[in-house]
Parts: C-alpha cells; sequence; structure tokens
C-alpha cells in the first residue's frame, strides 16, 4: 500500500558510544599486536578504575541526597533528622542540581517544546487525548531550580515534572487497523464530496514533510516538493544527522478493497526517556510543615513518539473529545428535528422517519464503540509500559546513570588514546574525525564523538602531550600505565592472591 505523503524526521546524532566497553576493547586488542595487547589491557583497567574513583564521591552524595526524598523510605528519615523546611529546601535542589549533571555527562537531554509538540502531532497506537492532572503535580520544585541555575530554554511543562531523553530508534507494528482506515475512508469520503462541490480547494500535490529537531541550527517542519531527490540531498543528513520515517496510516492510499489487509505501521521512538516529577503537597497544616517531600523517577525504554503521552505522571482519565461531544450533539439534534418534522408529516413519512433515526443511532452507536474500544487499547499500552516498557525507578535509576557515566567515559578515553596510538599526532578536529571513521569502519556504528571531553581526562591522566602547533600525541603503553599508577583494584587484587 502506497503512502500519499511522508512525514520525515531529522534529529542530530548524538554523543553516545552505542557499544559495551567489552566489545570495544577486545576489537581494539585485535587490531593490537601481541606484544601491545597485555599494555593495553592494563591501561584500559586503569583507565576505568581512576574514572570510576573521580566520580565516586559525587555519586555517593547523589545516592545519599536521594535517600531523603526517596518516596517509601525517606519522609522517615527526614524527620529523624529534625530539619527545618528551609534546610530541606537547599538539600533539595542540590540532589537536582548533581541529578541534572549526572544526566548531562550520561548524554542525557531534556525533552523541549519542539519535539514534544511533534511528538503529539501524529498518532501511532494511541488514539485518545492524554492530558496531565495539573492539581496533583508540585509546582514549586522545578521552578525553583531553574530560576536559581538561570537555564536558559526551559521547556512550558517542566515547571511541573521534567522528561529527559536519549538516543532514537525505531518501532514497527504490523495489525489489520480496520476501524481507523474505516474512520479515514469516511472522512476522505467526505472530503471529496466537499470537493466536488466547491467547499474546499483541491489537494493534488504529493510532498515530503521533513521535520527537523536539530538542537544546532533551525528548527520546525519544512514541505518538500519532489520529496525523493530532497531527501537524499539535504546537507548534514548523513554526517551529523539522523532520519526516520513515520509511516502512518493516515498517510496511506486506502481502498475498500485493502481495507481488510495488513498493513505495517513505523513509528521513530525515543531509546530511553526519564521522568522525574514531585506529587502536590496537600495544604499544610501544623503537624506536617514539611508537606510532601518525595521526589519519583522513572525510567523506561522503546516510547514510540506520537505515544510518549504513556510515560507522563499522574495522567487524568479519558474521556470523549471535544470534537466526540459536538458530533454527539448534532446527531442528537438531528434526530429530534427529524422527529418532530416526521410527526408534524402525518403517518406517510414512518419509514422515512425509521430511516434516519437509525442512521443516526448508527453514527452514536459507532462513536461509542470507537471510545471504548481505543479506551482498551490505552489500558493496554498503559499496563504495557509498566511491566515491558519501564526499565527501572528511584534509586535503581540512580545507580544505572551512574554506571552509565562512567562506562561512557571510559570508551571515549580508550578510543581517543587508541587512536592517537595507532594513527599519530592530531589536533582536537582532526582526532574527533579519526574516532568516528575508526567506530564506523571497525564497528559499523556512527556518533557524534565528544573529543573535548575525552581530551580532557586524557589530560587529567597525564598520558597525552600538546604541542605548540595544537597537535596532541600519546605517551607509550607502559609509560603511559606508570603515570596512571596501580589502582586500589590491582593492589587489593595482587594482595588476594
Amino acid at each position: 500500500m502506497m503512502q500519499t505523503r511522508k512525514d520525515i524526521l531529522e534529529i542530530d546524532r548524538e554523543s553516545v558510544i552505542v557499544i559495551s566497553k567489552t566489545k570495544l576493547t577486545d576489537g581494539l586488542l585485535h587490531l593490537l599486536g601481541p606484544d601491545e595487547r597485555t599494555e593495553f589491557r592494563i591501561l584500559c583497567r586503569r583507565v576505568e578504575s581512576t574514572i570510576r574513583a573521580w566520580y565516586n564521591l559525587q555519586f555517593e552524595d547523589l545516592n545519599h541526597l536521594y535517600s531523603l526524598f526517596d518516596p517509601i523510605h525517606g519522609r522517615r528519615k527526614l524527620e529523624q533528622l529534625h530539619l527545618s523546611p528551609a534546610k530541606v529546601d537547599v538539600m533539595e535542589q542540590r540532589f537536582l542540581k548533581i541529578l541534572f549533571q549526572v544526566m548531562e555527562k550520561s548524554n542525557f537531554q531534556i525533552l523541549n517544546d519542539a519535539e514534544v509538540e511533534l511528538a503529539q502531532s501524529g498518532q501511532y497506537l494511541l488514539n485518545m487525548p492524554i492530558a496531565v492532572d495539573k492539581f496533583k503535580l508540585d509546582k514549586r520544585l522545578f521552578t525553583t531550580y531553574f530560576k536559581e541555575n538561570k537555564v536558559d530554554e526551559v521547556p512550558s511543562y517542566a515547571d511541573q515534572y521534567v522528561i529527559f531523553r536519549r538516543g532514537i530508534g525505531i518501532d514497527r507494528t504490523t495489525d489489520y487497523f480496520i476501524m481507523p482506515k474505516l474512520d479515514l475512508l469516511i472522512e476522505r469520503t467526505w472530503g471529496w464530496g466537499l470537493e466536488k462541490l466547491g467547499l474546499r480547494k483541491v489537494k493534488t500535490e504529493e510532498t515530503v514533510n521533513l521535520h527537523s529537531l536539530s538542537r544546532k541550527g533551525s528548527k520546525g517542519e519544512k514541505r518538500i516538493q519532489d520529496g525523493a531527490q530532497n531527501e537524499e540531498k539535504a546537507p548534514g543528513a548523513d554526517n551529523n544527522e539522523l532520519r526516520f520515517e513515520r509511516i502512518r496510516i493516515q498517510n496511506m492510499d486506502l481502498s475498500f478493497k485493502n481495507l481488510f489487509t495488513q498493513n505495517t505501521v513505523q513509528e521513530p521512538t525515543f531509546d530511553r526517556m526519564i521522568v522525574v516529577y514531585r506529587n502536590a503537597s496537600k495544604p499544610h497544616h501544623i503537624l506536617d510543615p514539611l508537606g510532601d517531600r518525595a521526589i519519583h523517577i522513572r525510567h523506561f525504554r522503546n516510547i514510540p513518539m506520537a505515544d510518549m503521552e504513556l510515560v507522563l505522571p499522574e495522567k487524568k482519565n479519558p474521556g470523549l473529545t471535544p470534537m466526540d461531544w459536538v458530533k454527539l450533539t448534532i446527531s442528537a439534534v438531528l434526530g429530534l428535528v427529524a422527529l418532530i418534522g416526521s410527526t408534524e408529516s402525518g403517518k406517510g413519512d414512518v419509514w422515512v422517519l425509521v430511516a434516519v433515526l437509525g442512521g443516526i443511532i448508527g453514527y452514536i452507536a459507532k462513536i461509542y464503540f470507537t471510545f471504548h474500544a481505543n479506551l482498551e487499547a490505552y489500558q493496554n499500552l498503559i499496563t504495557q509500559s509498566l511491566y515491558d516498557k519501564q526499565l527501572d525507578s528511584g534509586r535503581g535509576t540512580l545507580l544505572h546513570l551512574c554506571d552509565d557515566v562512567i562506562q561512557q567515559e571510559v570508551k571515549e578515553v580508550i578510543m581517543a588514546y587508541f587512536v592517537l596510538m595507532s594513527q599519530g599526532k592530531a589536533t582536537d578536529l582532526e582526532l574527533d574525525k579519526r574516532c568516528e571513521e575508526l567506530m564506523a569502519t571497525k564497528f559499523g556504528e556512527k556518533c557524534d564523538f565528544d573529543v573535548e571531553d575525552a581530551l580532557e581526562k586524557l589530560e587529567k591522566l597525564q598520558i597525552i602531550t600538546k604541542d605548540v602547533n595544537g597537535k596532541y600525541s600519546h605517551q607509550p603503553l607502559r609509560k603511559a600505565n606508570d603515570a596512571i599508577g596501580e589502582t586500589t583494584d590491582e593492589l587489593v587484587e595482587r594482595r588476594s592472591r
């Protein structure tokens, strides 16, 4: 089944090395000679042990602070410390500051308004409007944080909760989609009638909608003529940006012949999403001056963009949309008019009345059963998000983030050192390009390598030098291992033998 229109999503390539540290080091070891492999293994272990030690104090502080705001046991610990509300305010802001730093180091980005708007502009498996109950969420926590830290470009929703996202993937679903196709056929038939009557402009030109979410350039939607050609020639699409296509029922060429055939729809996904929020406190009184201080952290995976409402906190129970109520009201009014008109005309119009009322009642029934079908699908998706797509929550998410930061830092340092060792001196730009090329040719992975962070760690480890021309060179393996020195892990391992 052909698509009448294409939706293309364009997004920046992220600075994330997706492959595991083990796969990376094993792959690099195969490129070395036998004499260098032993020393390189030692270097990799010492780099990881040292970087882990650098972050240890920060991570301990993060986990200690969160223990005071844990939804299960945090309240009891706060009461044991007998802290004033002002002191608790300071500690929770300190926790948020460290948390946001760890998120940035782990290459998570705050979901901005443009990304939210694009995600909500389409439909995938969730066909009901979902909204957050704003009265159940606290507004003071994040408003204070963004104000005190002078954060630019704060999303409009971020006074109540914050959504972080990392990575883009693809989700595909194959099904018959009978009801959505039937609704779309009725809508298109109605539109065709309006066009024939001259009440709506005829649309004959096929287009490709390119949605750009690049944070480095302009954002927005572009309508491209002769889309297939332009899609290949868009600047930066191959190097610094990724492209994904939305395949939706709304864009397909439908007819009553293919109403009962299976179709595959496709939607880009947020590979990882983390939602942070706090529930609103009940009105303060003398017996509870602290209020609700619990901070909720939830970690999800593979969330379709168009269904991102699944991860929102404190969702309202879905109901009929305003348009559904308008349709029901118009149907009821038309039925009443038909009934009154037939009664005034006499008994000769009974069958006409039955036909009109039957059609109106059928249409009302169709709206009702469509709503219940969508409600059932929504409940199934909520269940799936809880048991399949939710990775962790609370402390488990923090531990995962801490380890993720260390693994990313280690992989960047190892890759940058290896390239300098194997390919010789390089400027920061040359090193960045070489690392990305090696990732693509050796491991089949494309990423926007964070060369600045890698060089900063290498200089801190004192295993590279920079000349007057701005070119970096590596210390030989044995000398680099001596510069880092024996780690605590090695010492413990040696003494335990």
